[in-house]
């Protein structure tokens, strides 16, 4: 299992593709692993070096103390390029990870080539939802997990996917109930106090802002106000719920790939 070590942390990540190709992250949403992204590896990884990691307080990766800020686990991203000697990149961040990708093209706008926003919002919900999530697994630790995961389907995908492909939606809704539930809580936290509406206009990157038509935590406004407010950026509408690039991998994959490479 490679780990990147940065400064106080060590990130679990995995690498697709050719050496010599153009290098592409993929961030994950909340409560999910880098295996989130399997159905997209197959395509983006004929024409990109692919870089997939685990979030902070994730997966393989490192669980720190104390609550987490989306400006840290952009800086992570960062380090970790630095390590692995990346010094230019695309991103694509799905939710949470779509939260990070607002943070780079805002702060780190010149590492960027293309930027992919995800089932994502400028603001995800408000302080009550984090919060009354945070005070439910502090009390409930690992069986709270458990009850999010098993609960977890019905936001993350439509039903008509859910009663079409149950060993996936079990596959990728099963990250949850073995994310560290301090990790979890931690990004919570992130989540919670990321609010990007007034500076989005500082991203003058080439942006693809991707929505699904069905998703009931970020949906279609919010991804229809990130494109408003960034110059140029284009949007794309799936027929999904909120893991669009699990529940459409096809149309994702293709329609992704042709915004990578104009």
């Amino acid at each position: 299992m490679p780990v990147v070590k940065i400064a106080d942390a060590g990130l679990h990540y995995r690498i697709d593709g050719p050496e010599e190709a153009p290098v592409l992250i993929l961030s994950n949403s909340l409560g999910a692993r880098l295996e989130m992204w399997d159905a997209q590896i197959p395509d983006l990884a004929a024409s990109f070096r692919v870089l997939r990691y685990d979030t902070r307080g994730h997966g393989g990766s490192s669980v720190t103390a104390g609550a987490y800020s989306i400006d840290q686990l952009g800086r992570d991203v960062l380090a970790m390029a630095e390590a692995l000697d990346i010094e230019r990149f695309s991103f694509c961040g799905l939710s949470m990870g779509g939260l990070v990708g607002q943070w780079l093209g805002i702060h780190a706008g010149d590492r960027l080539e293309r930027l992919v926003l995800c089932n994502t919002a400028a603001r995800i919900a408000n302080d009550e939802i984090w919060n009354s999530r945070i005070d439910a697994i502090e009390a409930g630790g690992p069986q709270a997990m458990a009850d999010l995961a098993s609960d977890a389907g019905r936001y993350w995908f439509t039903p008509e996917f859910m009663a079409a492909s149950p060993a996936e939606v079990a596959r990728v809704t099963g990250m949850i109930g073995e994310t560290s539930p301090r990790g979890y809580m931690a990004c919570c936290a992130a989540i919670r106090d990321a609010d990007f509406r007034t500076q989005l206009a500082q991203i003058r990157i080439p942006v693809l802002m991707v929505c699904g038509r069905q998703d009931a935590v970020t949906r279609l406004t919010h991804g229809r106000f990130i494109q408003a407010h960034i110059a140029g950026a284009q949007l794309l509408e799936l027929p999904a719920a909120h893991l669009s690039n699990v529940e459409a991998a096809g149309q994702f994959n293709r329609d992704v790939l042709a915004f990578l490479q104009p």
